[in-house]
């Protein structure tokens, strides 16, 4: 009998956060910050939340200048306390803080476009914390000198709503640290956001065995931008690892990569798929063994399924391997993500025995056939 990872035994993270007294708060979001060399802007026209919000907008640029009245009544008051009253969630508490998805971070309020996923770091502070903003307008300044102190304020350069306060003490290159409140944050993953960030930004489903071999390989491709693990082509409805894993759903353990094909492309995305996995072995890569290990490609678009067919029918033609690749090319329909102990699962448990005798092989293997297209880290 074959062994399944559904018996590895998991490393459950245990976070302890009680450093919610008022010392913390000051040494973050209360300190006194440094004014000067800042691109103040006093003079803002305020300038788009979402749903009956008619100034939310991705796409609009100009300026909005409306009372706070009318803002109370398109945002939540969540939103609007921080936004439009300055107000400061409490540390430790936004959503967003911990975070550490790959997307963009736009104003709660409006809209507008604030920072990268990879301006962000992670700075204990208890608020979410960037290095910096994503583009000279997006956030713009003021003095603020409430509370006995000397802060510079950072406000969206749309709508002038309130989103924290700007600090010296970051990390290079730019070494400054902006201190948002995670409620004035609306944030998009690349993999939703592709149309807003154009053309460049595209996303494909592969599955090529366990999820955790082919998450660990593309997390080190150059321009790839997000790896999520997860199931697709099945008939069950949210699955759970376990229901795979038993294989009446008919999902495949699947990973969803968002890439920049400006830096890398779908054919490049492809010749990686082949390269770390057996596409021969029906149903199975080595001892996991059972439908949801299958070698699938899901596409989402022509030229997906173009590049897909191409190198499939390229690879048996040339007998690359010794028997025909029974690769599956299907046309992509949902993605269930799989929990959060199943996401970076290499890079958390490098030393457990999985990780050490199945997944380090095949990204020894990757990282000399590609070695000049590895992430910088």
């Amino acid at each position: 009998m074959f062994t399944n990872k559904s018996s590895i035994p998991f490393e459950k993270k245990i976070i302890s956060l009680i450093l919610l007294c008022s010392t913390i708060i000051l040494h973050s979001c209360g300190q006194t910050s440094n004014y000067n060399n800042i691109n103040n802007s006093t003079n803002m026209d305020t300038t788009n939340s979402k749903a009956s919000n008619p100034y939310y907008s991705h796409e609009d640029t100009s300026k909005i200048n409306i009372s706070n009245d009318e803002w109370k009544k398109v945002l939540p008051p969540d939103v609007y306390e921080v936004a439009r009253l300055k107000g400061t969630e409490r540390a430790f508490s936004g959503k967003l803080w911990d975070f550490t998805g790959k997307g963009t971070y736009y104003c709660a309020a409006c809209g507008n476009p604030l920072f990268r996923s990879d301006a962000k770091f992670a700075s204990s502070c208890g608020w979410p914390s960037f290095f910096e903003q994503m583009s000279d307008n997006s956030v713009v300044y003021q003095r603020d000198n409430t509370y006995g102190m000397q802060r510079t304020e950072a406000l969206c350069g749309r709508c002038g709503g309130h989103l924290g306060h700007l600090f010296d003490d970051g990390p290079k290159p730019t070494g400054k640290r902006y201190c948002m409140n995670s409620v004035a944050l609306d944030f998009t993953p690349y993999s939703v956001n592709a149309e807003a960030q154009g053309n460049n930004i595209d996303t494909i489903t592969l599955g090529g065995g366990c999820y955790w071999c082919v998450e660990a390989v593309y997390e080190n491709l150059m321009g790839v931008l997000n790896v999520e693990s997860g199931f697709s082509g099945g008939k069950t409805i949210n699955p759970t690892y376990e229901d795979v894993c038993s294989g009446s759903t008919l999902h495949a353990e699947v990973v969803q990569i968002t890439f920049d094909n400006s830096i890398t492309s779908i054919d490049e995305i492809l010749k990686v798929f082949f390269t770390v996995h057996d596409p021969t072995q029906l149903n199975r890569q080595g001892a996991d063994v059972g439908t949801q290990y299958r070698s699938v490609i899901f596409y989402r678009n022509d030229e997906q399924k173009s590049a897909a067919t191409s190198i499939v029918k390229q690879l048996n033609d040339e007998k690359v391997y010794k028997q025909a690749i029974v690769t599956q090319v299907n046309k992509f329909t949902t993605f269930y993500r799989a929990s959060d102990e199943h996401q970076h699962y290499y890079q958390n448990n490098k030393f457990q025995g999985y990780c050490r005798m199945v997944i380090q092989p095949k990204l020894e293997k990757f990282e000399k056939v590609f070695k000049k297209r590895l992430k910088k880290f």
